[in-house]
């Protein structure tokens, strides 16, 4: 599938897309109002499985046709077999974790391929909001107030890869990208990607 195909999807969702093999079993972890898990299950004939955690969201899903469960993912996770899922997406929620060592190693146990994405805060708007005003920077990708925002923890796409290094998986894929206003659009970007993607994406497995 090349990534033009849905353009509806926010351009990350685009290329996780794009690298899930038809045919496959995914669960999608925080899966939202289930964008990707529909596209993926129509134009990929994936076996779905997704676990939200507010009920307005589940609704939404199960009126698609979705198996989706409402629940928490840091306990869902633990009640699947190692390696019952060809993929695990967790997309956008990384920085939602309270502990995402003990998530990704769950992630890695119960899936083949693990694909995350994550808002990159070392981007330059980033960094000069915060060097010029002293505030805790308010962008497209992270447009919320300290005081409201779902997000507790800030990371890189450096901080990734040296995640990746200390902890001990294997980056299989990489997209680090840069997006429109309404993120449905987008670039990769290959210079200076830390200072430049508003996004990183990985395929991640666990080490051989």
């Amino acid at each position: 599938m090349n990534i033009s195909d849905n353009q509806n999807m926010r351009y990350d969702l685009q290329i996780i897309a794009a690298w899930i093999r038809p045919g496959s079993k995914v669960i999608g972890l925080g899966c939202g109002e289930g964008e990707l898990l529909h596209y993926l299950k129509h134009h990929k004939q994936v076996r779905e499985t997704g676990v939200e955690l507010l009920e307005s969201r589940v609704a939404a899903c199960i009126n698609k046709g979705l198996t989706v469960i409402q629940g928490d993912i840091n306990e869902e996770v633990t009640d699947y077999a190692n390696d019952t899922f060809d993929y695990v997406v967790l997309s956008q929620t990384l920085q939602q974790v309270y502990d995402p060592l003990t998530l990704v190693r769950s992630m890695l146990r119960i899936g083949k391929k693990v694909v995350v994405s994550f808002p990159n805060f070392g981007h330059w708007h980033i960094r000069l909001q915060l060097l010029a005003t002293g505030h805790a920077p308010i962008t497209p990708q992270l447009p919320y107030e300290w005081y409201e925002t779902p997000n507790i923890r800030i990371l890189s796409i450096k901080d990734f890869r040296s995640f990746a290094r200390k902890v001990g998986f294997t980056i299989l894929k990489e997209a680090t990208i840069n997006t429109d206003r309404e993120d449905k659009g987008g670039s990769y970007v290959t210079l200076m990607p830390n200072l430049r993607a508003t996004y990183g994406i990985y395929m991640i497995s666990r080490k051989n």
